[in-house]
């Protein structure tokens, strides 16, 4: 009986020993950063605006500001459509993303692609991106009235509609904190009237990030 309980003895403290030895790796394992992919367009990328004054530099500033441990990572490229995000998804998601955040489409619109084709690879994007189990937050963008009130109606709500069906985070529309005639804003916009100024880009931030908060919850 007494050798029976020294053998049990010996093998508690031998785990409890391994326990005490691996529980700090564990902690600083779960303590690392959750990283979120930023893929998008010129919007993303920080067109025409210095390091540190684009969308990616600006949101994980804030994030960080608010406590979120996250590296958000720019998978912007200027001129991509929702066809060039695509193409390029699969090799985008790497072993250490652990959320996405989609802001396609203004491309689309500049060069009046169908709203059938937009849609069509925003829903490939978001089925490439949930079958793998992350958390999503989708960024609508806006079409004007130069192409009719059809072809707004037809894009304007491929981002609802396709957030309903995946079960994703929806966004306000990335410009609705600046108004919607962009042409108005002065110092909010660059000269080119399309992408936001340093200070544009200051006013959105806050309006996109709790959503980015809210989706960066579900990580598992």
């Amino acid at each position: 009986m007494s050798v029976t309980y020294g053998a049990i003895l010996r093998l508690r403290n031998v785990t409890l020993a391994w326990v005490l030895l691996f529980l700090p790796l564990a902690g600083v394992a779960r303590a690392e950063p959750i990283t979120l992919l930023a893929l998008g367009d010129s919007l993303t990328a920080g067109y025409g605006l210095a390091e540190g004054e684009g969308l990616v530099p600006q949101l994980q500033t804030w994030l960080q500001a608010q406590g979120a441990d996250v590296v958000v990572v720019n998978a912007g490229v200027s001129g991509d459509t929702t066809a060039g995000g695509l193409s390029r998804l699969d090799w985008s998601l790497t072993p250490d993303v652990d959320a996405v955040m989609v802001l396609l489409g203004g491309n689309d619109l500049l060069r009046g692609l169908p709203p059938s084709e937009a849609r069509k690879n925003l829903d490939a994007i978001l089925s490439g991106i949930t079958a793998k189990g992350l958390p999503v937050l989708l960024i609508p963008m806006q079409a004007s009235m130069n192409f009719g009130p059809e072809y707004k109606a037809a894009f304007d709500a491929a981002y609802p509609e396709l957030a309903a069906q995946y079960g994703v985070l929806l966004a306000e529309p990335y410009f609705a904190a600046l108004g919607t005639d962009l042409s108005a804003l002065g110092d909010l916009m660059q000269g080119d009237g399309i992408h936001p100024s340093k200070a544009g880009v200051a006013k959105i931030v806050p309006v996109l990030g709790p959503k980015v908060q809210e989706m960066l919850k579900s990580v598992k």
